[in-house]
């Protein structure tokens, strides 16, 4: 599947954008390595690829903006594929990514993109286009996840099959063994994973259009949709990932640092693991096949893992977003940077709660791994206590700039220099890329190196 979506077509540029006339009309294009290495996959587009990614960009504005009842209607109706000039150049900016705007006001407000491009700057487009992939990541097992165990209306699944090619627009029908297992950490788990995976999917979309209005370079990974995900019930088994959801390494570190009264990363200080065996050796989070779901014990530990990985992967986008506000320079996109990190916020406080519901399960054995995983009671001995009770799921007061000022409330961490590639390793160390090929993780750590050498300046 390398290199092509399960509906075979092929996508050979990562990321795209518009230059045309960028020399004669002065403009300066976005650079950096990321932009050097999309450029070196060549700009060239033919008539079929243009029609496509016009289909694309009309269809996202109907899945976000049109009501349930108008959506039917417009699928019904397809999107045109024609327009006047200026409208096609700036679909052309739009790629394959599926960014939405209302399919009435494109041809009103390419003219008002061309204006606009000027400003913002090459920072804050790497801090955006950054933001961008951690979503379409995000989106990925996001979507995994909701598939086997959220709930199983339309929605989401609709509005990913208008922004990733080839992805099915109904529901799977879900895995009903393990939602009930997800249900032991909350019963409205199904509904909370439905929920996040449409938030993410509104996030990279927003954010690729935003890039996109302003002439900056937009970030596509469809091309790395190559990686095989679970073959059990309720999974589009032949649909390709970006992530593996099977051989996660959970970091669970995040569970002491928000209770600790003393401690904050951004001064170096590290943290014991809530779960240490998640920090051992691989361990999967979904169904990897049928016969999982058949051993009540296995399946359990598969959805608790799930339940701390929640927590980490939304916990990361929380500091992420925190850190790169600081380095934006345009009121603008210092407000997005904000609002998108806001809700973030919203997602870690949810799964810091549910993943304390965990039932207590000691050894159990991954029988086709032999790793083997224990759930503690953390409000028991060795445990228990300040650093691990279940119920303190808002931060503890920490120290925070300065070990001289009082303890305060806050997000840990927000140091910002370095914090893109840190947040890309943490990705990397928990798992979620094995099977990737080198050129994935080579374009996520430039990515990630762009939007670190962003510098604020007004």
């Amino acid at each position: 599947m390398a290199g092509k979506t399960a509906g075979g077509l092929d996508r050979r540029q990562t990321l795209k954008c518009t230059l045309d006339d960028d020399q004669s009309a002065g403009r300066e294009p976005i650079s950096g390595t990321a932009s050097a290495l999309a450029r070196s996959e060549g700009m060239k587009h033919n008539e079929h690829q243009e029609s496509r990614i016009m289909n694309t960009a009309e269809l996202s504005a109907r899945a976000l903006l049109a009501t349930p009842a108008s959506r039917s209607q417009a699928d019904e109706r397809g999107a045109s594929a024609s327009g006047n000039v200026e409208r096609r150049s700036f679909l052309k900016t739009l790629g394959t990514a599926g960014a939405a705007l209302s399919a009435s006001a494109l041809a009103g407000t390419a003219a008002v993109a061309q204006a606009n491009r000027a400003q913002i700057s090459k920072g804050d487009a790497a801090l955006l286009r950054f933001a961008a992939a951690a979503e379409i990541i995000e989106s990925d097992l996001w979507l995994q996840y909701a598939e086997l165990g959220g709930v199983q209306d339309d929605e989401v699944s609709l509005l990913a099959s208008k922004l990733i090619p080839g992805y099915p627009a109904k529901a799977t029908g879900g895995n009903p063994i393990y939602t009930k297992n997800l249900q032991t950490l909350d019963g409205d788990m199904p509904q909370y994973i439905h929920d996040n995976a449409e938030d993410e999917l509104t996030h990279e979309v927003f954010l690729n259009t935003y890039l996109a209005f302003k002439g900056a370079e937009i970030v596509n990974l469809d091309k790395f949709r190559t990686l095989q995900g679970s073959q059990a019930t309720g999974a589009n088994k032949s649909f390709g990932r970006l992530t593996n959801q099977t051989r996660l390494t959970v970091d669970t570190t995040w569970w002491t640092r928000y209770r600790s009264r003393t401690k904050n990363p951004d001064f170096g200080d590290t943290f014991q693991p809530a779960i240490p065996t998640l920090a051992a050796h691989q361990h999967t989070a979904i169904p990897r096949t049928d016969t999982d779901t058949g051993n009540a014990d296995f399946i359990q530990a598969v959805a608790s893992t799930a339940g701390f990985h929640f927590a980490f992967i939304e916990q990361g986008g929380m500091s992420l977003y925190q850190q790169l506000a600081q380095r934006a320079s345009n009121a603008e996109v210092l407000r997005v940077l904000l609002s998108i990190g806001g809700v973030e916020i919203c997602h870690f406080q949810t799964w810091h709660d549910k993943a304390g519901n965990a039932p207590t399960q000691r050894n159990v054995v991954d029988p086709v791994t032999n790793v083997s995983v224990t759930f503690p009671n953390l409000n028991a001995p060795p445990f228990g206590g300040q650093d691990f009770q279940t119920n303190l799921i808002m931060p503890e007061p920490t120290a925070f700039l300065s070990r001289q000022f009082p303890p305060c409330s806050i997000i840990r961490p927000t140091e910002t220099n370095g914090a893109a590639t840190a947040f890309a390793k943490a990705l990397i160390d928990d798992g979620l890329f094995v099977g990737q090929s080198a050129e994935f993780l080579k374009l996520w750590q430039h990515l990630a190196a762009d939007a670190d050498a962003a510098q604020r300046g007004f």
